[in-house]
């Protein structure tokens, strides 16, 4: 099993910059691929960015340029951030955190990022 705590959620002006952090427990060793998808008003859950044990990540077309994936893993820890530049009022959504060990997916509660002036 695989606890996922995120934070780092907020309101933000346009332009602006939030940093999202998910604190991973339990089995992670066996962890592959953490990431983040989000999930806006009225629209399907969708992914925002992944990066897996190996280091290889996977941006959104939407996201690219503007948000970093990263992961620190060292000793008995992993923590996975997603910092997000740059923001637009189209970024504005629940943001979940994600994990897949094996075949089953994991996810966190979820931290609302809202874009607004």
């Amino acid at each position: 099993q695989v606890q996922l705590v995120e934070s780092g959620g907020g309101l933000v002006q346009p332009g602006g910059s939030l940093r999202l952090s998910c604190a991973a427990s339990g089995s992670i060793i066996t962890i592959t691929t953490e990431g983040w998808y989000r999930q806006a008003p009225g629209k399907e859950r969708e992914l925002v960015a992944t990066i897996t044990s190996g280091g290889t990540t996977d941006y959104a077309d939407s996201v690219k340029g503007r948000f970093t994936v990263s992961r620190d893993n060292a000793k008995d820890k992993d923590t996975v951030y997603l910092q997000m530049n740059s923001l637009k009022p189209e970024d504005t959504a629940v943001y979940y955190c994600y994990a897949k060990r094996f075949t089953v997916n994991y996810w966190g509660q979820g931290t609302q990022v809202t874009v607004s002036s």
